[in-house]
Order: structure tokens, then sequence, then C-alpha cells
């Protein structure tokens, strides 16, 4: 049997099992119930089955054999997939930015807007490449649309990837521009202040930076806008606490 983590046997502590991930098995029906027994407002247009599935055999329609797929955020160290190799990727003109602003009650509301990270045109993206099995493309891409294809939001697409200086074609969701959820004129202002305060039932927008910027530092990737960002957070967040205080 072939060790997936042969070329990154760091990762192997780091990455959670597939077994144990919540988006295993995450559903439509689940997130709503989640929502509603939290009391927000069920505001988000979720995609149904037939239509996700539509999108997923579209895009995979000309693919044949083994699948990679290029995550740069939450996916790398939570999965959710079964997959035979892991190897760090490196997508050019594309970057991880932070312009996905959510109200719907994930990380934030229509009240406090939450914001987390999507993959958009850029200076390029490191990131790392999982392969899934030809005999498991099926039913993992099925997982993998359910949890980042749930509602409008991302397009499903093929890009290039570079693995050791070699060109490959790897699945991935990039910022759909024409979704309210999407704004890459955001500015820095109100990027701080959507982390400072979105909190939803998946936890808070600074607990979700936190969290990205020490598991990417963890595998080696530094990503300064990020960094920055969290930076700027926690000095705008003691400020608004020096104010109260005085």
């Amino acid at each position: 049997m072939v060790d997936p983590f042969s070329h990154h046997p760091n990762l192997r502590s780091f990455i959670k099992p597939s077994k144990d991930s919540f988006f295993r098995t995450i559903t439509t029906e689940q997130v709503k119930g989640m929502l509603a027994n939290s009391g927000l407002p069920l505001t988000l247009e979720f995609y149904d089955d037939k239509t996700r599935e539509a999108l997923r055999r579209k895009v995979l329609a000309n693919h044949k054999g083994d699948l990679l797929i290029f995550a740069y955020g939450s996916l790398i160290w939570d999965p959710a997939l079964e997959f035979s190799g892991i190897r760090h990727a490196f997508a050019p003109k594309h970057q991880r930015r932070f312009i996905l602003v959510d109200t719907h009650g994930g990380r934030g509301t229509a009240e406090a807007p939450g914001l987390m990270a999507a993959l958009d045109s850029g200076k390029g993206c490191e990131g790392f490449a999982f392969k899934i099995s030809a005999e498991k493309v099926e039913t993992e891409t099925e997982i993998l649309f359910r949890r980042e294809m749930i509602a409008p939001g991302y397009h499903a697409r093929f890009i290039t990837v570079q693995i050791d200086g070699i060109d490959k074609k790897a699945l991935t969701f990039v910022a759909d521009h024409t979704t309210e959820m999407m704004l890459p004129n955001i500015s820095r202002s109100e990027q701080i202040r959507y982390v400072a305060t979105g909190v939803g039932i998946l936890g808070s927008s600074l607990e979700y930076l936190q969290n990205t910027v020490k598991n990417l530092d963890e595998i080696g990737i530094t990503d300064t806008d990020a960094s920055e960002l969290l930076e700027q957070v926690l000095l705008y967040q003691a400020n608004e606490s020096n104010e109260f205080v005085e």
C-alpha cells in the first residue's frame, strides 16, 4: 500500500483523518438545522442536490483517472477526503484573498459580517494538492461538492498548479465575483472590522483567521497578507477595548 504522506511525513499528525471530520457527512439540511437552532434567520440561498450534482458532473465531464484537488485553506488540514497522496503545490496567477463576506450565520451575520478566504486572481498561491485515486473520484468529489458548493460563491474549475516545477491540472474552487458573498474590492478597514466582530455557528472570523495563519505557518507556508491582517485586527480590538475602558 502506498503511503499518502510519503513526500510529506510531517503532515501525518497534522491533517485530520477523514473519519473524524464534520465535513465528511455534512448536508444542506444539517446546516439549515444548525442555523435554525441558533435562532438566526435562514437567508442563505442553498444549492439543491440536483443543481449541485449537475455542477459536479459538468466540471468532471472530461476527466479520467486519478484526480488532483488543490487546497489553499482549511481544506489542507481538514480535507474530509480519502486521498492516496499529498504534495506541496503552487498555483500561478491565483492568490489566497480575504474577500468572502459572510452575513448568513456561518462566521458572521447581517448585523456583524464575518470574513473568510477565497482563491482569486493574483500573484501566486502556495497550497497542497491531494490525489484522489480514480476509483474514489465519484465518492470523494460528491463529498467535496457538498462542502464547497453548498451555496453560490465559487466556480469549480481545473487550474494549472506546479508540483516540483511540473505543471499539473487540479480541481479547485475559485471566487465567483457575481455572487453577493464575494467582495473583491473590499477595503482593508472593512476586512479588519469584519474579522474583529463576525461570529456565527462555525465560530468567529477571528478564530478562522488565527487558525489559518497558525496552520499555514506550521506547514511552512508564509502568507504575509493574512499575518498582517491578523496583527491589524488584534490592534483594532485592543484600541476598541482601551476606548471602552476610558
